[in-house]
């Protein structure tokens, strides 16, 4: 065990047993390591491993200087078939230590992440999303052979197809991408700059350290403040500096005793983010059902009062029961807009319009936020 600050799981908010120790980097090899956790005691694990690149010599510059690409120990495996059964290994010790409702996310490149997601799926575990990680400053390739490799994949995963209640922040990636769905494509750059841990020559600590920003996503998207995130390939210490800032708790794995000495020393420095700027937003799913009676009963809408849509093109009229009328017809504010427009669906909330006594048009959507409001402080 690295020379670390450990402390005691505190957050017993998810049911299940929890590691005993967290925000720690454990050293050794990670397959031995992960068989001590408890099972059932984690709640994401972030891998990043080796890809097995297979370079077969040394790689040069057009102007032969040498490219400091990845040659250690740690990505040579002497077959695919000695690479696939560590992979299986790692994966089946991965897929006990989550929780039902746990997620893996694994990346890689073309090398190997076709052979990862293929014993994934042998395993039980059920793909949810492949994430391609467009670089914006991706090396070029020197040799002239083939397209410039600019991306590398994460597969997401549930453990198992039957899996429910995994953790997805839908409603914040949507908000941090101007009101529109997170796509599956993510542009970051690759790590450069400060961002890069040096070591003493001035050279890079690890061949592989990931941004930041690319990590953060994956946790701001799958999981909650007090998590615990397992990275079984802790290399430089990423998962473990994001997850601190973001307030998750963090199981790192690393048998590189270079590595950790780097990567504790990055975490030590790191500040957490306060807990206001954690609290996660409040999900349209969470928020409690208001229906358009409910407007009539709060009198913020008279029975009677005349419903239109923006432009005053189509009229409804309120009706005491929580329906409205229109063409002779009586029905939600959903299928009379869905109606009056010749439409299958419509979203009646952001459709229909009440007329103040000046004239003005309001939302009905406008008015049913103040009935949350009044029943958010009626609860508090």
């Amino acid at each position: 065990m690295a020379n670390a600050k450990l402390r005691p799981v505190l957050d017993d908010r998810a049911a299940g047993p929890r590691p005993a120790l967290v925000d720690t980097i454990l050293k050794g090899d990670c397959i031995a390591r992960m068989e001590a956790l408890p099972t059932g005691s984690i709640d994401a694990v972030f891998a990043d491993p080796p890809y097995n690149l297979q370079l077969g010599g040394e790689l040069h510059r057009p102007d032969q200087s040498k490219v400091d690409a990845v040659d250690d120990d740690w990505d040579r495996f002497e077959s695919f078939a000695t690479y696939d059964n560590f992979t299986r290994a790692w994966l089946l010790q991965a897929r006990r230590v989550l929780k039902p409702n746990g997620t893996l996310w694994v990346i890689g490149s073309y090398h190997n992440i076709f052979r990862v997601g293929a014993i994934m799926q042998d395993l039980g575990f059920w793909l949810l999303n492949d994430v391609v990680w467009r670089k914006t400053n991706p090396m070029p390739n020197f040799r002239g052979r083939r397209f410039q490799n600019a991306h590398e994949t994460l597969i997401w995963a549930s453990r198992d197809k039957d899996a429910k209640g995994y953790t997805f922040n839908y409603d914040a990636m949507k908000a941090a991408n101007d009101d529109l769905q997170m796509r599956s494509d993510w542009l970051f750059p690759i790590c450069t700059g400060g961002e890069r841990l040096k070591d003493e020559n001035g050279d890079k600590a690890h061949p592989t350290q990931k941004p930041e920003a690319l990590v953060a996503r994956v946790l701001l998207s799958s999981t909650k403040p007090g998590d615990v995130v397992l990275d079984p390939f802790f290399g430089s210490g990423t998962t473990g500096a994001v997850a601190k800032r973001l307030g998750r708790h963090f199981v790192g794995i690393e048998r590189d005793a270079g590595y950790i000495a780097a990567a504790q020393a990055r975490i030590d420095a790191v500040v957490p983010l306060a807990a206001e700027a954690l609290r996660p937003a409040p999900t349209k799913r969470a928020e409690p059902r208001v229906p358009f009676a409910s407007l009539i009963e709060a009198g913020l809408v008279e029975p009677g009062a005349e419903l239109t849509d923006a432009r005053g093109r189509w009229t409804a009229e309120v009706r005491a029961d929580g329906t409205i009328a229109a063409n002779g017809e009586s029905a939600s504010i959903h299928r009379i807009g869905a109606k009056v427009q010749g439409l299958d669906a419509c979203n009646g909330w952001t459709f229909w319009h009440v007329r103040s006594q000046g004239g003005a048009l309001t939302l009905i959507d406008e008015l049913r936020r103040r009935v949350r409001e009044e029943l958010g402080r009626a609860g508090a």
